[in-house]
């Protein structure tokens, strides 16, 4: 069932989740995504049935949480994966994101590496306001989001995204790819290299900035953005349960 988590501002994020074994899995979804989406549902049952904990959730202005799009920001987002990892879970977690989600869970990672033993990233997208988002912006869309605030983007998934100069901006702060990302933890990574949104190389570029020593890619040669296809969830269901089972060899 879906609750509500009071993140103690005003604000309450929707999720779902059921207890289990450690260490549990936090799923982390993408960009106007929500946490009803195939990657989080086939792996919410897989996790019950194996008996693991498993908590998802939706990010502020998305899904089933409150919040306006417009206000929106990475450290936002940020923020609402710390409650949920300090609020609703317990021990160590494997983070799973997709795209956008990569990011923040990354981000997380970083904030509580105490609480994290493995990242399973699926096209991860960290920086992607900045490198796959602004940098491909023609000059005048810029002038219009630096001018008017704001700019309605054409998308593939439903209506026009809405880009803000206050997204933009604010991600600035927590940009990962160029100053390396030290997170020592085990990372397995799912890539589609027919992916449209985000490029293969940016995969690439996030192995090559993680400071960590086990760190695996997987490119699927005719995979899309959303890795989604029977062999996909397989794949990356294959991938969180060896990080759980690395784990508890470890004792964690």
């Amino acid at each position: 069932m879906t609750q509500l988590l009071d993140r103690g501002d005003g604000l309450h994020l929707a999720y779902a989740r059921h207890s289990g074994t450690g260490p549990g899995i936090v799923w982390l979804g993408g960009l106007r995504s929500d946490m009803e989406g195939t990657k989080a549902l086939a792996l919410d049952s897989w996790a019950h049935r194996e008996g693991r904990a498993f908590v998802r959730f939706d990010y502020f202005a998305h899904g089933q949480s409150n919040g306006d799009w417009r206000d929106a920001r990475v450290g936002h987002w940020r923020k609402d994966a710390l409650a949920v990892i300090d609020t609703l879970t317990d021990g160590p977690q494997i983070l799973v994101g997709s795209s956008m989600g990569a990011w923040i869970a990354l981000l997380a990672a970083l904030a509580r590496p105490e609480r994290v033993a493995g990242l399973v990233l699926v096209a991860p997208a960290p920086d992607f306001t900045e490198k796959l988002m602004w940098d491909r912006l023609s000059d005048a869309v810029r002038q219009q989001i630096m001018e008017a605030g704001e700019w309605a983007e054409p998308s593939d998934y439903g209506e026009p995204r809405i880009i803000t100069r206050g997204l933009i901006e604010e991600a600035r702060q927590w940009l990962l790819l160029d100053s390396g990302i030290g997170f020592d933890g085990p990372v397995r990574i799912l890539q589609g290299m027919a992916d449209a949104d985000v490029p293969w190389q940016h995969a690439m570029a996030v192995c090559e900035a993680l400071k960590s020593s086990d760190v695996s890619l997987h490119l699927t040669k005719g995979g899309d953005h959303r890795l989604s296809g029977p062999a996909d969830i397989e794949r990356l269901i294959a991938s969180v349960e060896t990080l759980c089972r690395q784990s508890c060899a470890k004792g964690e």
